[in-house]
């Protein structure tokens, strides 16, 4: 959706429609967004040999028909991938079919540092490939950064700070840790760190915890004179909550990364201990840049909490300079270059349609 709005700010002529699934959360979020969304057989890819995997041809084709379809009625000029269930048909049907003379050129983006199976079969026919991060498995990808909503790339952390902070009922010279582990937060991160919140109030450090819908915490009764310590289920405005903090800990997914890097917030990567390790190649190039740390689902034990994250929030020195280092190392602009690519491909496409 970030490309999307990039793309319509660089020509308010784009037209854009999104591919999607019936059970994807697509189907609330894209109409919300103001585009049109189409929606094609899902083809998930089995991790085993079973009936799933036997039936993955017929998928497949149904698929790729669907979309090949859908290509022809909206007239694509260009097709921007991200991988997953929808991109591999997708790539497919780019290359052409009966009502189509020419195929339709694509341009692949990879946020992950370790590319998925769809990114890696359409990479080899794409006109421009795209990725977060350096090696990430698709030769020759022009490193952009991943795509993030404008809210968190046009953010000034610093000018924000006493409205963010006044919002959630934080001090205005608090030394704040933001915990989240996604939309439906992460069990072992609420534990650890809840179970340090009398030395981290002791450390006069103020918690802002989004433990996920269906999680709660076991937190200890506060004392009177204790920094709060600041219990949701979620955030809706996570621009307020990256602007109030001083550091974060959460996991790191492609997004997340991503949009604490641009923000310029310092983080304890904390990657999930399932995948191939992904999320680890993903914090890696913040991490080496200063601007994060990466511990393991393991070691984060409220012991960890208490000395080690404690010990960074009070270090004003060194959290100043891991911000620094998380600034620079942060893409605010990948949406506007995806954006341009998209632009620049489907230009000429067009034009060499005219001379053929």
């Amino acid at each position: 959706m970030a490309v999307a709005d990039a793309l319509v700010e660089l020509d308010p002529a784009t037209r854009i429609t999104a591919l999607g699934t019936a059970r994807g959360l697509e189907t609330r979020l894209v109409p919300e967004r103001g585009y049109h969304l189409e929606l094609i057989t899902p083809v998930p890819l089995p991790r085993k040999a079973n009936g799933d995997l036997a039936r993955l041809p017929l998928r497949v084709r149904r698929a790729v028909r669907e979309t090949r379809a859908i290509l022809d009625r909206v007239e694509a000029d260009v097709i921007v991938g991200f991988g997953g269930y929808v991109a591999l048909p997708a790539y497919l049907a780019a290359r052409g079919g009966a009502r189509r003379r020419h195929p339709v050129p694509v341009v692949i983006h990879e946020a992950n540092a370790s590319a998925g199976l769809a990114n890696r079969v359409g990479a080899r026919a794409a006109h421009r490939v795209l990725s977060a991060v350096p090696d990430s498995g698709l030769r020759d990808a022009e490193v952009v950064g991943v795509p993030v909503r404008s809210a968190i790339t046009s953010l000034d952390r610093a000018a924000m700070r006493a409205e963010a902070r006044a919002h959630f009922g934080l001090a205005e010279d608090a030394r704040v840790l933001l915990v989240f582990g996604g939309s439906q937060g992460a069990a072992s991160i609420n534990k650890a760190v809840a179970a340090a919140a009398r030395p981290l109030a002791a450390a006069g450090i103020s918690v802002l915890h989004a433990h996920g819908p269906k999680n709660r915490l076991d937190l200890p009764q506060p004392a009177a004179d204790d920094p709060p310590y600041i219990a949701v289920p979620y955030l809706t405005r996570m621009e307020l909550a990256y602007a109030a903090a001083d550091l974060a800990i959460c996991r790191s997914g492609a997004m997340t990364v991503a949009e604490v890097s641009a923000v310029g917030l310092p983080a304890v990567y904390v990657p999930l201990p399932i995948g191939n390790g992904e999320q680890r190649l993903n914090a890696l190039p913040v991490v080496n840049a200063g601007g994060g740390l990466i511990v393991d689902d393991r070691d984060l034990t409220p012991e960890y909490v208490a000395d080690t994250v404690a010990g960074l929030l009070t270090d004003t020195e060194r959290l100043a300079a891991m911000t620094t280092a998380a600034a620079l190392v942060g893409h605010r602009d990948a949406a506007q270059r995806v954006a341009q690519v998209a632009l620049d491909v489907a230009i000429q496409a067009r034009r060499s349609g005219r001379r053929g």
